[in-house]
């Protein structure tokens, strides 16, 4: 019988060492991608026309905000374009979240799924 327990859990072992890499892919691929866009994202919100389009757009609200018209807008406070500042200020934190929120999302899926296949046995 003892020999007859490694080659039954090798299967397992598979499929966990699969399960694993295929976390690790979806964890992993989409901060990395962000990280290397990152730096040519920040340096095309830093330039004036950004930040020109950023104003204009700023003023227009400004204006709007002041109509009578049927929506009351609201002015942005923020003198920088959001996408500066997210990827700024707040780009650890969004990995931070993508890695817990994806990773609780694989969890579910992996136990519905696990469930749906168990099923059919």
């Amino acid at each position: 019988m003892a020999a007859d327990q490694p080659a039954a859990s090798s299967p397992r072992r598979r499929g966990l060492l699969l399960l694993v890499v295929a976390w690790l892919a979806f964890i992993s691929l989409p901060p990395i991608g962000l990280s290397m866009l990152r730096q040519q994202l920040l340096l095309w919100q830093s330039s004036p026309t950004a930040q020109q389009e950023w104003d204009r757009f700023r003023a227009a609200m400004r204006e709007e905000s002041t109509g009578a018209g049927p929506v009351k807008r609201k002015v942005p406070k923020s003198a920088e374009p959001p996408l500066k500042v997210w990827l700024r200020d707040y780009f650890v934190l969004a990995i931070a979240a993508w890695i817990l929120f994806g990773s609780v999302v694989f969890l579910v899926t992996g136990v519905l799924a696990r469930g749906a296949w168990a099923g059919r046995s």
